[in-house]
């Protein structure tokens, strides 16, 4: 036993402590998070008895407050009078008020100021904790260190949603949930505050915010990658929103002609968190031996390979079910090979004095992308056959673009590199 230790903690990246402190926070945070990810829409349309409508609406309110917590984090992170610290507890403590205000939640109102809240929380977070990776790492290290988060994040996930099921099953308590969320979030603030020290950074002195944000969009290699970046996301919104709507509709399985059964999409779902979690680390240590836009050139390619086999489950005739099981896993792979590598670029680029500007407008792709993903996917589905299934074919078509794009910032990276 002794050996199989050891050998399993050789295994991992030599990070700092700090930085495990940070993940093991994360892991539990995301625990919190899938306790209501999946189960906030049934909760309020069926037992609180709102319409879906509102509950779409409140739920989508949260992208909105997002966007301003975004701006606002990446200002604070990158102030010397408040840093990554004291953003990343304000984030915490946001996120535990909005999950209790969500738990207390019976009417549309309190649904929206919960959500509007929560929204503000996550938006606070991400360019806050990015940063925070980004001052304790280098190179290689630090694409295993997003590596590794983003796989506390999945993990966290996904244990929260296998036991947010079997605490609903046993008590039917939903708002039990949202407490246990909050509770997470306090956990998560108390490790912060305990254990999370300011990064120390050098040559930062303090800029007006406006100067900071206008230096960064005047950045050309930025708003290349985050062209980019946005199509990206725009992508990873599909798997999560569009996919498991066109294997209920386009998928004609059996004589029957319907869909994959609700069990079916759930098992090939939690097939696809599997294999994130089991192959993020070590795809992210095979390619850091590629520049970063080559790297996200890797990933573009399993996403025509995953895109067009998610295609295949609509237009064959028979196993639909295995084009269902390889697309999900090549878009696995596709998602853990783009993530540490997106994050690992931004960091790379930015100034040390704006990592936070940087990171918050990386974080800003993922919201454009969530806020484009559903609704194409939704409209491209409301179409009939055969256009329906174009969508697929459009989606690898606009790889192709983002493979374009990612030679020119390749070029625009390696140029930098001998200015």
């Amino acid at each position: 036993m002794k050996k199989i230790t050891e050998g399993f903690l050789s295994w991992l990246p030599d990070l700092t402590t700090q930085i495990w402190i940070l993940i093991f926070g994360r892991l539990l945070s995301g625990i919190g998070t899938g306790f209501t990810l999946f189960y906030a829409p049934i909760f309020f349309s069926k037992e609180v008895g709102l319409s879906k409508t509102e509950v779409g609406l409140a739920l989508g309110s949260g992208s909105v407050s997002g966007v301003f917590g975004r701006l606002l984090s990446g200002s604070l992170v990158d102030s010397p009078h408040w840093g990554r610290k004291k953003t990343l507890l304000s984030a915490t403590v946001v996120s535990a008020i909005a999950s209790l205000v969500l738990a207390s939640a019976n009417d549309f109102t309190t649904l929206v100021i919960g959500n509007l809240l929560m929204g503000f929380g996550v938006g606070l977070y991400w360019p806050a904790t990015e940063s925070i990776v980004a001052d304790l790492t280098t190179g290689k290290q630090r694409h295993e260190a997003y590596a590794v988060t983003r796989l506390a994040d999945s993990l966290g996930l996904q244990l929260g949603i296998v036991f947010g099921g079997i605490l609903i099953a046993a008590t039917a308590n939903y708002r039990l949930l949202f407490i246990i969320d909050s509770s997470s979030f306090v956990v998560f603030s108390a490790i912060i505050w305990m254990a999370i020290a300011e990064p120390t950074r050098h040559n930062v002195h303090p800029t007006p915010a406006l100067t900071g944000w206008t230096r960064a969009l005047r950045d050309r290699a930025l708003l290349v990658y985050a062209s980019v970046n946005i199509l990206f996301t725009t992508y990873i919104a599909q798997v999560q929103s569009t996919i498991p709507l066109y294997f209920t509709d386009f998928v004609s399985v059996g004589e029957s002609n319907r869909g994959f059964a609700p069990e079916t999409i759930s098992g090939l779902f939690t097939w696809h968190v599997a294999l994130s979690i089991v192959f993020q680390l070590p795809v992210a240590r095979i390619l850091t031996r590629f520049r970063h836009a080559q790297a996200l050139t890797v990933s573009a390619v399993f996403w025509v390979i995953g895109f067009g086999a998610i295609a295949m489950t609509g237009l064959l005739n028979t196993s639909q079910l295995f084009a269902a099981i390889l697309g999900l896993g090549i878009l696995a792979i596709a998602i853990v090979s783009y993530t540490p590598f997106a994050s690992s670029l931004v960091a790379e680029i930015a100034p040390e004095s704006l990592r936070g500007v940087y990171l918050s407008i990386n974080s800003q792709c993922w919201a454009v992308g969530y806020f484009i993903g559903p609704f194409l996917g939704g409209w491209a589905l409301d179409l009939p056959r055969p256009f329906a299934d174009g969508l697929w074919l459009g989606l690898i078509a606009t790889v192709g673009v983002a493979i374009v794009i990612l030679q020119f910032l390749d070029r625009l990276l390696k140029a930098r590199v001998t200015e």
